[in-house]
């Protein structure tokens, strides 16, 4: 079963998965970079094509993986433009048979939405423990809530019957790339994210929220036995 999955084994199915994703990146095209450990090691794959002489631009998901692409020479377009991207790059907490995802363990889910929205094509980059049969716990889905008025938005959510909590970090608020905070709601269940994700898009202090659903186009989940390339359902163990 996947929970019984080895630290070792974990790491190497995302190696693996993040690698097998440079068979659909091509010379000349823009590329969005997602953020999170699987995420590296695309990076540093990435940056070795483009050392034997690929050409690409890439537009990060986060202030860290701006920082790790610059650091391996990845060349980066503005923030701030406009770009159709032929392809994104990015990983996932969860991804259940249907394709809809968890995202925004890292933080990144608001720049992640975006860039995933902009691509031609949205590849998520997973291992194989990453594969659930239900979104919900053991992971929380991810709220990114303005500081304004937050504890009355967490209110109105808790409302609606979603009970979480703030996210810290070192004894204090945690603050996304973008300054808003992140609201983690405790869900066993989802059973239909779209609408709960329409749901929580409603409600006033809102900014974006974890689910991603009807933007993936393929995953490539990773296992110390290889890649399986996932078009169709990501089968849990």
């Amino acid at each position: 079963m996947s929970e019984h999955l080895s630290d070792q084994a974990i790491a190497t199915g995302k190696q693996a998965a993040a690698e097998a994703a440079m068979n659909y990146v091509q010379d000349g095209q823009l590329i969005g970079l997602g953020t999170g450990s699987t995420v590296k090691y695309f990076l540093e794959a990435l940056a070795k094509r483009i050392q034997d002489g690929m050409h690409i631009q890439g537009i990060p998901t986060s202030d860290a993986t701006r920082r790790l692409a610059e650091q391996l020479r990845i060349p980066l377009l503005p923030d701030e433009g406009e770009w159709v991207l032929d392809v994104a790059i990015d990983g996932a907490d969860q991804v259940d048979p249907r394709f809809n995802l968890i995202k925004g363990g890292g933080g990144a889910l608001l720049r992640e939405k975006i860039v995933a929205k902009a691509a031609k094509q949205f590849i998520v980059i997973v291992d194989k423990a990453k594969c659930v049969p239900a979104l919900g716990m053991p992971m929380p889905l991810p709220i990114e809530v303005i500081p304004f008025g937050w504890p009355n938005t967490a209110r109105y959510l808790q409302r609606e019957g979603w009970h979480g909590s703030l996210r810290t970090q070192n004894g204090t608020t945690f603050k996304t790339d973008s300054g808003n905070y992140i609201f983690d709601v405790h869900i066993d269940c989802i059973t239909n994210p779209r609408e709960t994700g329409n749901l929580l898009s409603q409600i006033p202090g809102v900014v974006e929220h974890g689910l991603f659903t009807g933007l993936t186009s393929l995953v490539l989940v990773g296992s110390p036995n290889g890649v399986q390339v996932v078009q169709g359902a990501c089968q849990p163990d």
